[in-house]
């Protein structure tokens, strides 16, 4: 089994946060906090804050605290602009590399979404987007890979600004037809349904909302960062000393007031 070390927990952490929008656009990340959380220095938070910028999650700038990213509608059509040449180009590599085995990973991908309807809009999400990067990964190339990684992510920013949630039963439909292309090897007809699967999820996207209220990212990423460590090495417990858990400060604040 790979070792996985603070430094990654607190990266795979955070990433996976922002993509459920748990963490929403514009929460602060101060790496203060951050480091008392995962037991680890500031330095190592700055290097995984490093990343998820690089990825275009988070907004540094010049701001005393690096925060969720928050794009604007421009940022976001070109997203989906780099988006549609990335993946139009997957479906071809996929057609043109096919094999029977894809039939089975991708037709049971589409059965763990419909299993996750109803199950909560963030899960849905999250299944409905690792279809996409299920078909880079088939395309053998590592690097549209990674960069289908990349663009997805930031889809999920996008919906968490200026979308909603829909349900994600059109977004399976469309999967369906498109597995059936893939699997006549119809390499126009793959790129035509895949230009308009993502065409539909940008006009899903773009529909402004009113803002949620945040909750403590200090709770979220306990949540996150669990799944992440190894029992011994289990952020909540070294960052227990540093903060309380919400309710125990809530409490000890109204004792300290009725003192």
């Amino acid at each position: 089994m790979t070792s996985v070390s603070r430094a990654d927990v607190a990266y795979l952490s955070m990433r996976q946060a922002i993509v459920e929008q748990a963490l929403v656009p514009g929460t602060k990340l101060p790496e203060d906090a951050l480091a008392a959380h995962f037991g680890v220095s500031r330095t190592l938070i700055r290097a995984a804050l490093a990343r998820l910028a690089n990825e275009g999650l988070i907004d540094t700038g010049n701001k005393r605290s690096a925060t969720v990213a928050r794009p604007s509608r421009e940022e976001a059509k070109a997203v989906f602009e780099v988006r549609r040449c990335l993946e139009v180009e997957v479906v071809r590599l996929v057609a043109q590399n096919w094999q029977p085995a894809f039939v089975a990973l991708l037709d049971e991908h589409v059965r763990r979404e419909e299993a996750a309807r109803g199950a909560g809009a963030k899960l849905e999400l999250r299944v409905a987007s690792e279809f996409h990067m299920l078909l880079a990964q088939l395309s053998g190339n590592a690097l549209m890979e990674r960069y289908v990684s990349e663009v997805v992510s930031r889809c999920s920013l996008i919906l968490a600004v200026h979308g909603h949630e829909p349900s994600q039963e059109c977004g399976m439909r469309e999967h369906r037809t498109l597995i059936a292309a893939l699997r006549k090897r119809d390499v126009a007809l793959a790129q035509q349904l895949m230009s308009d699967h993502l065409q539909a999820l940008e006009a899903r996207s773009l529909v402004d909302r009113a803002e949620a209220a945040r909750p403590d990212i200090v709770d979220i990423l306990g949540r996150y960062s669990a799944a992440f460590a190894p029992a011994d090495q289990s952020p909540a417990r070294a960052g227990a000393g540093a903060r309380k858990p919400r309710a125990a400060r809530e409490r000890s604040a109204k004792r300290a007031g009725s003192a």
